[in-house]
């Protein structure tokens, strides 16, 4: 019954954590589009009342009049609109899932022996520590002299969400440090929002309404954040996804393949924005497509990847009894590993034939990657790995 009510916790959690995602990423992507498309008003006194850009679209069947004020308007408007919540219950659910699965389920899907031996206190509380400390340290960078020179300090964040990516690598499983990288970075991102963007705007809506000066150094510090933040977006959302690919999260440098993506996330982005302005270069688009390259052709197997083969014959009676001894307390239609109540992607090993037919799919993830059993609950040794590598190799047959 636990493994059921956790199911559905973390079934309502990822639809809320994706739906109110799409509506902020969506939103930062379309404003800061929008911001990089306005030009120079041509109406008589739009400039003299402040106006510093507008753009015309058309879309849904209708023509959208879109203008930006260098500061505020003269009066405010009697409906004001703020881009707030979807930003903070994406930043909530994500905390909620990370909790539920991440820091309730430490032994299995954050803490790996292999990797560190921590005890479920420690690796919860490193895992807390990561994302306040990923935070802080940007914050202070971002209010520190390095500030005001954009090239030098997205440098220094570069080579601090590396080590980042090392260090977590090194204390968690590769899937329990991807994750943790990605809300550490998503943890920035709401950040700035909360903590920069939101505070300016809404001091420039008080200014307006007490009748003082509105400070344009507010819109200053809320448009670096907000480009920080479109930089990050790509890097957060391929860690989404990633827990999907142990060929990632599973490889001896998980951390090095981290840090490749991102940088390959952020050259993307710079791309599009660069195309918001008109004709692009297509220099960073061709740096994200020889970095994956790159990367895949690095991290591909080779047949000395694998263990060594088992000398005798293998049958396939000796493949079913690892099976069924390290595999399918998880992998069932009635797991008996405390955590399941069902088979994870709905693979299960309770026949000859489920076994053989997903035995691609077996080598890949406990011969290859190594990624399974996860956080090897179930003390798969190398002998067993080997014997499953030459059951493969030999045709993955009934016999």
């Amino acid at each position: 019954m636990e493994g059921y009510i956790v199911d559905w916790l973390s079934l309502i959690g990822r639809w809320v954590h994706f739906v109110t995602g799409v509506a902020w990423i969506g939103a930062s992507l379309y404003f800061v589009w929008l911001d990089n498309h306005l030009l120079a008003p041509k109406q008589n006194g739009d400039a003299d009342r402040g106006v510093g850009g507008e753009l015309w679209a058309v879309h849904g069947g209708g023509f959208y009049h879109a203008q930006k004020y260098r500061v505020a308007p003269a009066v405010l408007p009697e409906h004001l609109h703020w881009f707030k919540w979807e930003a903070y219950w994406t930043w909530i659910s994500g905390m909620f899932l990370m909790a539920l699965i991440y820091w309730y389920g430490a032994e299995i899907y954050l803490i790996d022996p292999d990797v560190a031996d921590l005890s479920k206190p420690v690796a919860i509380a490193l895992g807390i520590a990561s994302l306040i400390a990923g935070w802080v340290v940007y914050d202070l960078l971002c209010k520190s002299p390095l500030g005001n020179n954009q090239t030098t300090l997205s440098s220094v964040l570069f080579v601090l969400v590396s080590l980042a990516a090392w260090g977590l690598c090194e204390l968690f499983s590769g899937r329990g440090a991807y994750i943790h990288f990605g809300a550490m970075l998503g943890t920035i991102m709401v950040g700035n929002v909360f903590f920069v963007i939101i505070p300016g705007q809404s001091d420039l809506v008080a200014a307006k309404q007490e009748n003082r000066e509105p400070d344009p150094a507010h819109g200053e510090r809320a448009k670096q954040r907000s480009v920080h933040n479109t930089y990050f977006t790509l890097p957060v959302l391929f860690v989404m996804v990633s827990n999907h690919y142990a060929l990632t999260y599973g490889h001896e440098y998980n951390w090095l393949i981290l840090i490749v993506v991102t940088l390959a996330g952020a050259a993307v982005r710079v791309y599009f924005v660069a195309r918001h302005f008109g004709k692009a270069s297509p220099v960073p688009i061709a740096v994200a497509v020889v970095l994956l390259l790159a990367l895949a052709i690095a991290i591909a197997p080779s047949p000395g990847s694998a263990p060594a083969q088992a000398s005798a014959k293998v049958t396939f009676a000796q493949v079913r009894e690892v099976v069924q001894k390290r595999c399918a307390g998880c992998h069932a239609r009635v797991p008996t590993q405390p955590g399941f109540a069902a088979a994870p992607k709905g693979v299960a090993f309770d026949t000859a034939g489920e076994i053989v037919a997903q035995a691609a799919q077996i080598h890949q993830q406990t011969v290859v990657t190594k990624a399974m059993p996860i956080g090897n609950l179930t003390n798969i040794t190398d002998a067993e790995r080997a014997l499953l590598e030459a059951w493969f190799s030999g045709g993955a047959n009934v016999e």
